[in-house]
């Protein structure tokens, strides 16, 4: 999958219990040109399922640590947002429950003050560890700097779900035109079908208000279908669009688990969670 990210689009939001005149530009999608980023991350401590299938079965010592989240058998804190994700859930359009693999979150540091603009937690059906075998036994790190492993993951055929939740509010065009400024650039050639499935998904996020606490969900079915789900909060209980497009679903899988992503705590605590999986 392609890595060139184009120019950083930046949000301008008011900064909390600031001057209204007090404002500060938030880097929403692209990492170019945030810095100091405090990055943390986070392992589930166990999974439901099969006894053929891996599970985690407890924290690492690498990866335990001060800022490992609270982890109960419901929910998992993302440490540095304090934003709670479901360790398992099931979601419309999807064939089976999906397992929370990590999560991570999104900042922008401007001064010395970090804004934080959301949390994302990473989920797979676990079946995808089955798929795996070829990377068992390597650390964290090494799994996070192989490029091979999130495109098997992505080349699986199993459904895997991203659940964005934001931290402040943000209108619907600020964040498409965002998420569209770090997929377009990775789709080198754009087809008639990927500008029609581009449309779609701009169309969802058009005139919207996204508030605070609001979770997008999108879900690959495949590596051509991709659902996106908006709730004000929690689970949604109908989807909002249907992407298809097997060059848009492989640039937004990219944008957050390729070789740069947006998020580099979520690659992170997602490597963990495999590494801990794949023992």
């Amino acid at each position: 999958m392609a890595s060139t990210l184009s120019t950083s689009t930046l949000v301008l939001l008011l900064l909390p219990h600031s001057n209204v005149n007090t404002i500060t530009r938030i880097c929403f999608l692209s990492p170019k040109n945030c810095s100091k980023q405090s990055l943390s991350s986070h392992v589930p401590t166990s999974f439901n399922g099969n006894a053929e299938r891996r599970r985690f079965s407890h924290l690492s010592p690498k990866a335990a640590s001060s800022s490992s989240p609270v982890v109960n058998s419901d929910f998992a804190e993302e440490p540095a947002t304090k934003v709670k994700f479901q360790t398992s859930l099931s979601l419309p359009g999807c064939s089976s429950t999906l397992s929370l693999l990590g999560t991570g979150y999104r900042e922008k540091v401007f001064a010395i003050i970090g804004v934080k603009v959301y949390a994302a937690g990473l989920y797979a059906n676990q079946s995808v560890f089955t798929k795996l075998d070829a990377w068992s036994g390597l650390s964290s790190a090494e799994l996070q700097k192989d490029s091979s492993l999130f495109d098997a993951i992505f080349q699986a055929p199993v459904e895997k779900s991203l659940n964005i939740v934001l931290v402040r509010d943000i209108d619907g065009k600020t964040f498409w035109d965002a998420l569209d400024e770090a997929v377009s650039p990775r789709i080198s050639s754009p087809t008639q079908v990927d500008e029609s499935a581009l449309s779609t998904f701009r169309s969802v996020f058009q005139g919207r208000p996204l508030k605070k606490g609001t979770s997008i969900f999108l879900t690959w079915l495949d590596t051509t279908n991709v659902l996106v789900c908006i709730s004000p909060d929690g689970v949604p209980s109908s989807v909002d669009a249907t992407i298809e497009s097997s060059n848009v679903a492989s640039a937004l899988f990219d944008v957050f688990l390729g070789g740069n992503p947006v998020s580099p705590s979520l690659k992170s605590s997602a490597s963990n969670g495999l590494a801990a999986a794949l023992k």
